[in-house]
């Protein structure tokens, strides 16, 4: 039996005008795709709109060791998918019964008898079912067959740049902030807790929070310092701040940490959870031969987050 995590929205007898994919970020080429499926649904009579996904990404179950790096958890996922506009989400589990389901078998048993897909938008580089060798003609073959109206829709390109998770990926880890946030039609963030640190920072007058990211699979931007906004548990404001992520190599640090100073605030958050949100690369992470010296680039480099963060 298929799994549908959160169908509770979609279970009416509605007839669904549908898209598919992982949607990892729920980027702007995403939202480029759902508001064609949108659109779709304002033109047919008595149809919702909806989105279905997955809760892992597909090959976790076809290589065990295969770790994504993710541009959004699944509660992430399922909350900007939330604010596009459709009508219900149905994300479904994906385990080794879902994985060895054909296309054919899919569009027939979850798309039209399960979740009442009546019309299927596809992206326009998207492929589904079990060895991913059919393509566009073959969902429309079989799409006659079974009673889906199957529709492409166009690719999205920004800045000549075609948006994908992939390219978001790439750009976070060489550090560009700027353009993953172009992509994304949002900043990059991520949600953790703030932990016990080395205490360093405090010593020498920026005192930082050391966050532990709640999901271990959630990308991390490459090494360096970024100009960051904060929200605090308990509170919807956006603080200014500067994170370091990487080893501390001026203090000989091994492991890498990701720590926040957040500007003009000294209250004790430790155990709290916390967002950060990516908005601009300062410089690489580097060391320095001393603790003044570190001091002084640290000073001008919360001058130089506090102008960019004013601007925005």
């Amino acid at each position: 039996m298929i799994t549908i995590l959160n169908d509770t929205d979609c279970r009416t007898a509605e007839p669904a005008v549908a898209t598919i994919g992982f949607f990892d970020g729920v980027h702007r080429g995403h939202r480029h795709l759902i508001a064609d499926l949108v659109r779709e649904t304002e033109k047919s009579t008595g149809m919702r709109s909806m989105v279905i996904t997955f809760d892992r990404h597909p090959r976790q179950v076809l290589q065990q060791d295969y770790r994504p790096r993710l541009l959004t958890t699944p509660d992430e996922k399922l909350l900007l998918l939330s604010k596009t506009g459709v009508d219900c989400t149905a994300m479904l589990h994906f385990d080794k019964l879902l994985a060895s389901l054909s296309a054919r078998e899919f569009m027939q048993t979850v798309l039209y008898d399960r979740l009442k897909v009546r019309k299927l938008v596809i992206g326009y580089d998207n492929r589904f079912g079990h060895n991913r060798a059919e393509g566009f003609d073959d969902y429309v073959r079989y799409g006659r067959e079974i009673g889906i109206e199957v529709i492409k829709s166009t690719p999205f390109e920004f800045d000549g740049v075609n948006v994908s998770s992939s390219v978001v990926r790439s750009f976070l880890s060489e550090g560009e902030v700027e353009m993953a946030e172009k992509c994304l039609g949002y900043p990059y963030f991520i949600s953790g807790h703030v932990v016990g640190g080395y205490r360093e920072g405090r010593k020498i007058g920026f005192p930082t929070a050391n966050v532990q990211v709640d999901n271990e699979l959630k990308l991390i931007p490459r090494n360096g310092v970024y100009a960051v906004k904060v929200r605090l548990e308990g509170s919807l404001a956006l603080r200014h701040g500067m994170m370091n992520i990487g080893t501390r190599p001026t203090f000989n640090g091994q492991n890498r940490t990701l720590e926040v100073n957040i500007f003009d605030f000294k209250d004790d958050i430790y155990g709290n959870s916390i967002d950060v949100l990516f908005c601009h690369k300062l410089r690489d992470e580097r060391r320095f031969n001393s603790i003044y010296k570190l001091v002084a680039q640290l000073k001008a480099d919360r001058e130089e987050a506090e102008r960019l963060l004013k601007v925005e």
